[in-house]
């Protein structure tokens, strides 16, 4: 009896020590990963379901993150909380407002003779380049961009191209909700991460708040940096498009402002229409001369303005940026593209604020000191 008991008394060991070894270590983290990613799916999937409310909010929280410093400059110079919130919001419906009204004079009442320079610049674009011997089939292109341009200036346009707002009744409550949310998120933004992180405790406390104060930060440093970088690239290409005489200038200069809130690819593409535009009024000398201003802007946005700006902490590999914009883009449409590298950036800097900053400095002086040695 005693030696089979003896037998039978380690075998929650020996299933303990299953777990225990190589493939049960790796079996535990593949089991950790599959509930976080059926966690982050269900998230993403209720975030569709209500895409609305979801993209309110995230609208809500970047624009109150990008004036909050002007909210607490309002405080500090005696004016109550809910006063200062109050003229805070009132500026940001009047930006908001006249940005909106800017792009709709300006690229609706031209937009159609915009699409048919487009589409003329690349006819003339593929002649050039049969004339050199190099055939281009341009039709899956043109019809592109007869479908783009026949969707922009349908009625459509202002409900599925915005995703989540499928209907001008979710738009105008969509729009309602920012507004309200905004408010509380300046008066109160302080307090409520503080009531949500409550039930914490010790260290995971801290840690929350660091992660709450770090992404506020970035996420208010990346709208402000980027409407700036925006404004200046409009400006610039604006200017030389005047200088060069493009026709549509205007509601070039707009699409370069606004396209510039989408990273890389926004750039790229307004360029591209800018080329193509002065191709088909003033010839491919002044094309290609259009061609070296946005590619001097784009150089001066990178190495200069962004990094001013916006702060190295702020920078994002390219190929992060891509993944992001490419799921935001899959996921949430136009309002995903624009959402996804903000969205990105406040994933980083939530991962640098995990640990505090004595632990990051050692980590940097370890690092630092690795690679002397190496060297």
């Amino acid at each position: 009896m005693t030696e089979h008991a003896g037998d039978t008394a380690p075998t929650p060991r020996r299933a303990a020590a299953l777990w225990a070894d190589g493939f049960g270590v790796f079996a535990t983290r593949c089991l950790q990963v599959g509930i976080v990613l059926a966690v982050a799916a269900a998230i993403v999937w209720g975030g569709l379901q209500l895409s609305t409310v979801v993209v309110s909010v995230l609208i809500a929280l970047i624009l109150a993150s990008a004036f909050d410093p002007l909210t607490r400059l309002l405080e500090r110079a005696h004016l109550p909380s809910s006063l200062a919130a109050m003229v805070t919001l009132l500026l940001v419906i009047g930006v908001l407002a006249g940005a909106l009204t800017l792009v709709v004079f300006a690229v609706a009442n031209q937009w159609s003779d915009l699409t048919d320079a487009v589409a003329s610049g690349i006819q003339q674009l593929e002649d050039l380049l049969a004339g050199i011997g190099i055939t281009v089939d341009s039709s899956g292109i043109q019809q592109a961009i007869d479908a783009a341009g026949s969707y922009l200036t349908s009625a459509s346009f202002g409900s599925t191209a915005l995703s989540g707002l499928s209907t001008l009744g979710n738009l105008a409550t969509g729009v309602v909700l920012v507004i309200v949310v905004v408010f509380f998120f300046l008066r109160d933004g302080r307090a409520i991460w503080a009531f949500l992180i409550r039930p914490l405790r010790g260290e995971q406390r801290e840690r929350a708040g660091r992660i709450g104060t770090a992404s506020t930060r970035v996420l208010g440093s990346y709208a402000r940096g980027t409407a700036l970088v925006a404004l200046v690239d409009a400006v610039f290409i604006g200017a030389g498009l005047l200088i060069c005489g493009v026709p549509l200038a205007l509601p070039l200069t707009v699409l370069v402002f606004v396209t510039a809130f989408i990273p890389i690819i926004g750039a790229t593409l307004a360029g591209v229409i800018a080329a193509l535009v002065a191709l088909v009024f003033n010839g491919w000398v002044i094309a290609l001369v259009v061609v070296g201003i946005v590619i001097l802007v784009n150089q001066l946005e990178g190495n200069l303005l962004q990094p001013l700006i916006m702060g190295r902490s702020l920078q994002l590999h390219p190929l992060v940026i891509l993944l992001a914009l490419t799921a935001g883009t899959i996921l949430g449409g136009i309002v995903g593209a624009i959402l996804s590298s903000p969205a990105a950036s406040v994933v980083w800097s939530a991962m640098k604020a995990w640990n505090p900053p004595s632990d990051e400095a050692d980590l940097t002086t370890e690092a630092v000191e690795a690679s002397g040695h190496g060297s």
